[in-house]
């Protein structure tokens, strides 16, 4: 991403990483990143596991990172050897060298830190690991290893946090809204199958986004959710923002889990749940419609003592974001005079209260699907008017939910001095076109065949005369 050539900030703290797949340097990086996240998974596997007080359940108190053995006492648990531990640990070491530019000016710059054989061997070991339920060996003597290896990769990697250990991603198609066709996968054969073009989608309509999933979600009442919020964008040069000041809430019409990857777990989008019944063993505290207001979020918080987390965390943060992004955006953009758009921007929450950016949506739906949307969408598309019309009548007019959130400084085009450029010369003339004559005799001379006819030639032989004042057309 080119953000830090405009602001001093790693996206990275704000924005899952991405890639666009069919785009094969893109491809070969998303392989990359998917090796070492399993990779680091593995180290936080056996990090886990020690501190973890009943081994047999593996289970810290965070439950989406517990590591669980099914059916344990029944069923021969399949053990892993050392060496997966080892080979992990040589990639997040590798990995931090490189992080840390301590990988500068040696011999190894172009060895890969793995063969292809043993990247498939770790990735097919971290399957088992975590997907089936085995052990590792002797873990515990990796212990101190591995804590030290993880506290330094979280050190310098803030989305250490919210990746879990079950390397989900999200994929995505190209030119899509409202979470048409997306799915959630988390082994890479699958993933690369998925994008791989076919003869009903070739690769130069072929365009899929491929972004890691967010692993440690806040949840309200064990449910996953996210917030659309709206901004509006009213010029480019000064580029000016205006942020609304209300949004809502999205929720998934199951509970949450990381062991199932149906769209209605993971995906908030009403376009998506509306297709799902509730699960009945959903909290009856969050809404049929599955959806809140966010002063409906903010009492939520606010009886639970964290009224400030809104304001001080959430609502501060998403307004930084949105001006990250847009600063970058801006010379990507062709700008157009009197003219404006609405967008709109999904985040995700962490644990931790931070907002993540998902995505932002150019001309979001405001169909009144709910009573929160019909509410909401009305009022905000009747906002909107206040800001792009009725302020340029009247400054200091009501705008509605809308703040300015950001205005730019005019950029004055540089002056254009020069003399005014005169091309001379003479044109070229229209070539006249000419009669092809194919009804004569080639053996007599041209002058002979162009006199008029003779009084024995036959009718059918003739040529009429041509009049010299003519034009030969």
């Amino acid at each position: 991403m080119n953000l830090p050539w405009y602001v001093s900030v790693n996206p990275n703290s704000f924005f899952p990483r991405c890639y666009a797949i069919c785009i094969q340097d893109e491809k070969s990086a998303f392989i990359d990143d998917f090796r070492k996240t399993a990779a680091f998974c593995v180290i936080k596997w056996v990090v886990n596991l020690h501190i973890s007080d009943d081994w047999s359940s593996k289970e810290n108190s965070d439950k989406e990172d517990a590591i669980q053995i099914k059916d344990y006492e029944v069923k021969k648990v399949k053990e892993l050897p050392g060496e997966l531990v080892e080979m992990a640990c040589k990639v997040c070491t590798t990995y931090l060298e490189q992080f840390e530019h301590e990988d500068i000016d040696t011999e190894t710059d172009n060895v890969p830190v793995l063969s292809e054989t043993e990247w498939n061997k770790l990735v097919d070991y971290y399957y088992s690991l975590i997907h089936e339920g085995a052990v590792i060996c002797n873990a515990d003597s990796y212990f101190t290893q591995c804590q030290n290896i993880l506290h330094k990769i979280r050190l310098l990697n803030p989305q250490q946090e919210i990746d879990g250990l079950h390397n989900i991603w999200i994929i995505k198609p190209g030119a899509k809204s409202r979470g048409r066709e997306i799915v959630c996968k988390n082994r890479l054969d699958e993933i690369l199958k998925l994008v791989e073009p076919t003869d009903q989608f070739p690769i130069k309509d072929h365009k899929w986004v491929v972004q890691k999933y967010i692993e440690k979600p806040l949840l309200i009442y064990d449910t996953k959710f996210d917030i659309r919020q709206w901004f509006l964008v009213t010029d480019w040069n000064p580029l000016t923002i205006w942020f609304y000041k209300e949004s809502y809430l999205r929720f998934s019409t199951q509970r949450f889990s990381l062991e199932n990857l149906h769209s209605s777990v993971h995906l908030c989008n009403n376009f998506i749940q509306k297709n799902y019944k509730n699960a009945t063993d959903r909290s009856s505290q969050l809404p049929y419609h599955n959806m809140w207001s966010s002063s409906k979020f903010q009492e939520y918080l606010q009886k639970r003592g964290l009224g400030h987390v809104w304001c001080n965390i959430i609502y501060p943060s998403m307004k930084k974001i949105l001006i990250y992004i847009m600063k970058m955006a801006q010379e990507q953009v062709e700008a157009r005079r009197s003219s404006f758009e609405l967008y709109g921007a999904d985040f995700i929450l962490g644990t931790d209260f931070k907002p993540w950016l998902i995505e932002i949506n150019s001309s979001p739906t405001m169909h009144p699907s709910t009573p929160i949307t019909m509410d909401l969408c009305a009022k905000v598309q009747e906002d909107t008017i206040k800001v792009v019309l009725d302020k340029k009548l009247e400054k200091n007019c009501e705008t509605g939910n809308f703040e300015l959130l950001w205005r730019q400084p005019l950029l004055d085009m540089p002056p254009f001095n020069s003399t005014d450029l005169i091309v001379e010369g003479i044109g070229f003339k229209k070539l006249k076109k000419h009669v092809v004559i194919t009804n004569f005799n080639f053996a007599e001379p041209l002058l002979n065949v162009l006199q008029p006819a003779t009084n024995h030639e036959t009718k059918g032989d003739s040529i009429p005369p041509i009049n010299e004042k003519q034009n030969i057309k």
